[in-house]
């Protein structure tokens, strides 16, 4: 699938930047999500929110394979969606860790 020459260096700039930003970062819960007022609305511990999010990435991404094998004909647009995916969950990830060095 050509969507994976996206998803597989995503996984790996997630994992780069868990061990660039993992020791900056002097907590150990790591804010997830931030509410409208700027403030954050829940944490995790720092494991969790370092490499829960790859994992949840490689489970996204066997989920993927497992229904285009299974039940392609109820699947679409799985090249789109898998790119999507890869840039959304990397990207996000890279800054709830800048923001987690920053002592937010």
């Amino acid at each position: 699938m050509n969507a994976d020459f996206v998803f597989w260096p995503s996984v790996a700039f997630m994992a780069t930047c868990n061990l660039y930003f993992g020791r900056r970062i002097r907590g150990d819960r790591i804010a997830m999500q931030w509410g409208l007022d700027g403030r954050p609305t829940w944490y995790a511990s720092k494991a969790i929110g370092l490499w829960g999010v790859v994992g949840i990435a490689l489970a996204v991404r066997l989920l993927i394979w497992i229904a285009s094998t299974y039940i392609p004909t109820k699947v679409h647009g799985v090249e789109a969606g898998l790119l999507i995916a890869s840039v959304v969950i990397a990207a996000s990830h890279a800054l709830v860790l800048r923001k987690a060095v920053q002592g937010v």
